[in-house]
């Protein structure tokens, strides 16, 4: 039965806002909704205000993660004017610079995957100090990525690494998928994948939904963003 209160109670705010309701109290503690008035028995009565809040913090927490949402709506709240547009701005700039580095790791991967490696010459092995100078990286970079199993060199005389022209180009394949922000774990199951005949494609699969991923995560900036502003309006 709906309470007679004028106000919101807290199941009406985590209706509304798509989320739980220990969600909505926990977005209270944490000063991203204002704090709800109280009944004479205690319990909490919420206004649309705390509606718009909690729904701006959705939005935002799907586009920038849940810790910059807090402090995006916190800033709404107490500096508006100043606080808010600097974290607006900042929270864009990431994004746009995600974006451009995918566009860049995208073009990389496909010339890249398109360099012939066959018939080549001994020769065109690479010690581990000269592949790193080349990539522009510290070698302990590249054994790092020996032990984590992504470019795993051959070893030669007296167990030092040598890296083929195939490892080389796979060596140049990581590096542009780690700049375009890919972690360790997700890089062991896809750089396997590449290296097999005709999975190549993979590469530029995982890439185009990083970039999907991207727009998603505009999108919700977007939302959050008049959400913001629905809130700021009263």
């Amino acid at each position: 039965m709906r309470s007679l209160h004028p106000g919101l109670r807290t199941v009406d705010v985590a209706w509304r806002a798509g989320c739980s309701v220990q969600q909505v109290r926990d977005l209270e503690a944490d000063g991203v909704l204002p704090p709800a008035e109280r009944t004479a028995s205690g319990y909490r009565v919420f206004t649309e205000a705390h509606v718009r809040a909690a729904l701006a913090h959705r939005w935002l927490a799907a586009a920038v993660g849940p810790v910059h949402a807090k402090e995006l709506v916190r800033a709404a709240h107490r500096d508006p004017a100043s606080g808010l547009l600097r974290l607006l701005d900042a929270a864009h700039a990431r994004l746009d610079a995600e974006r451009r580095e995918l566009a860049l790791a995208r073009e990389a991967a496909r010339l890249i995957a398109a360099e012939p490696i066959a018939d080549v010459r001994p020769s065109d092995a690479m010690g581990v100090s000269e592949l790193a100078a080349a990539l522009g990286m510290r070698p302990s970079a590249l054994r790092h990525w020996d032990a984590e199993g992504l470019v795993v060199p051959r070893r030669g005389a007296g167990e030092a690494r040598r890296y083929t022209p195939a490892d080389v180009r796979d060596a140049r394949i990581v590096v542009q998928l780690r700049r375009a922000g890919y972690r360790i774990g997700p890089l062991r199951e896809l750089v396997p994948q590449f290296r097999r005949a005709g999975r190549r494609d993979d590469v530029l699969a995982a890439l185009a939904a990083r970039d999907a991923d991207v727009d998603a995560r505009s999108r919700a900036l977007l939302e959050g963003t008049a959400a913001l502003a629905a809130l700021l309006a009263g």
